[in-house]
């Protein structure tokens, strides 16, 4: 038994057979895994082609996408109306959505001639201009608030000639989304001349406080005013100081302002207020991007002594008036000096721009229509269309606590490399046209446009002020104008 046993018991493997064995399972596992991975690379392969097969004829055979527009509802023709709707061929940019939205009803109130017109008269009188006996064919005198004759001249026009404006003026007040009354209030804060009258003279015929107190009296008379407490008006104060007795009063309307240098917190915000350019008075650069012929380095002409924040100038004069390739000098309005300053900034690489008695200038406009790279020494400033305009592709901002260092301003901008400031003549070039009032889409567009953006806003506020019982003290939901730039 023992030994049938031990015939049929099968002797152990050795170590080395073991080894061998281990081997032959590891060879066939592996080629195995070979032939798996080369199969996966295959097919791999294969699905790639057949989807770049798939891709091509759908996107670039027209007969073939037609039957992807049958399947799904957003395709290509779908998405180039919409693209269409933001985009505006004529300059290449983007623009907001309210282009495809429907205009915003505008009406201008028919003002008491004294409001407008009479202003022009006054202001001919008050320098030896004689009595018109029909007051519309005067013309609006030139200074560098003109915005509010533009804005005027503009909703005069027939619909036809206002070339994408995103307004309409109706004739019906009942159909208006917003209510524009035209008083040429900067005008009328310049209507009598600087000069004091000599002694024992008569007192001016003309009072710009009185027409301002006049104006707010006759507007508050009106029932669309007093409907929504003027919240629904468009009203002009372009000059820093125009209406300054009676701000207040109207400040729940949309004011379409220079700056905020003259204005409390209460009064104004860049929430529900507009920023407009100062009127361009110098004689627009018609060259093309270059530096030929704009061998200064820095150019400014204005008034050295200026009061508040415009003290920074007398620094800057003393820094700068001995530099070699500067040129600063004092400089008052006039035709002679609108002519210098006009030469100047065509053959200058940078114009400076320091703060005057509020924040802002005209030589910043002047300085962009002329392809002179502004230099930006106000801490406060704001500025027009910042939601359409990026500043710091056009203007170069130092913060006054350095530009008042010896040696700094003129140090940096020596630095700018030829390429960089025909980078900045090339963007000034583009938007230009944002700060011509007399271009058939320019800044009196783009105002209305910013204005346009406010209604909501504004019924808002009607509604909130229709079930709000207690009234704020201040206005700190909406006051934003927390601002300070920085050096670049």
């Amino acid at each position: 038994m023992d030994d049938e046993r031990a015939k049929t018991r099968k002797p152990k493997p050795t170590s080395s057979g073991s080894i061998s064995s281990f081997s032959s399972i590891a060879k066939s596992l592996f080629f195995a895994m070979a032939r798996k991975s080369v199969l996966k690379q295959t097919l791999a392969t294969v699905l790639l082609v057949i989807v770049m097969y798939v891709l091509f004829n759908t996107f670039f055979n027209p007969s073939d996408s037609s039957k992807l527009d049958s399947t799904f509802p957003f395709n290509s023709d779908t998405a180039t109306v919409l693209i269409n709707d933001v985009y505006r061929e004529s300059d290449g940019k983007f623009s907001s959505s309210l282009s495809s939205s429907p205009p915003v009803k505008v009406y201008l109130y028919e003002l008491p001639t004294r409001f407008t017109y009479g202003v022009i008269q006054h202001h001919s009188l008050a320098r030896g201009g004689q009595p018109a006996e029909d007051v519309t064919t005067l013309k609006y005198p030139g200074h560098q608030h003109m915005s509010e004759w533009h804005m005027f001249l503009d909703l005069h026009r027939p619909e036809s000639e206002r070339v994408g404006s995103p307004i309409v003026r109706v004739l019906d007040p009942e159909e208006a989304d917003l209510f524009y009354p035209p008083f040429f209030s900067s005008l009328s804060l310049i209507v009598n001349p600087t000069m004091r009258p000599a002694e024992g003279s008569e007192k001016p015929l003309y009072s710009d406080e009185e027409n301002q107190m006049a104006f707010v009296e006759w507007l508050e008379e009106q029932d669309y005013w007093k409907r929504n407490d003027g919240r629904d008006h468009v009203i002009m104060a372009s000059d820093p100081n125009a209406l300054y007795r009676v701000i207040y009063r109207v400040k729940n309307s949309v004011l379409l302002v220079s700056d905020f240098g003259r204005l409390r917190p209460d009064q104004g915000s860049l929430v529900k207020d507009v920023i407009v350019p100062y009127s361009h008075r110098l004689r627009t650069y018609e060259g093309d991007v270059s530096l030929d012929n704009r061998n200064t380095l820095l150019f400014f002409m204005g008034n050295r002594y200026r009061k508040e924040g415009g003290k920074i100038r007398d620094t800057l004069f003393q820094l700068l008036e001995s530099e070699v390739d500067v040129i600063i000098k004092h400089g008052a309005q006039s035709r002679e000096s609108r002519r210098a300053a006009s030469q100047g900034m065509h053959t200058s690489k940078f114009c400076l721009h320091p703060a005057g008695d509020t924040p802002s200038a005209c030589r910043l406009f002047d300085a962009i229509l002329s392809l002179c790279v502004p230099v930006i020494v106000s801490d406060d400033i704001e500025l027009p269309f910042e939601d359409t305009i990026d500043y710091r592709k056009i203007a170069i901002f130092v913060e006054t606590s350095a530009a008042v260092k010896p040696g700094y301003l003129v140090s940096m901008l020596r630095a700018v490399a030829s390429d960089r400031i025909l980078e900045y003549q090339k963007e000034l070039k583009e938007v230009k046209r944002y700060f011509q009032y007399g271009e058939a889409d320019g800044t009196v567009n783009e105002i209305w446009r910013q204005v346009s953006k406010k209604l909501p806003l504004i019924k808002l506020m009607i509604n909130r002020d229709k079930r709000v019982v207690r009234k704020e003290p201040d206005c700190s939901c909406l006051c934003t104008n927390q601002t300070a730039s920085r050096t670049s």
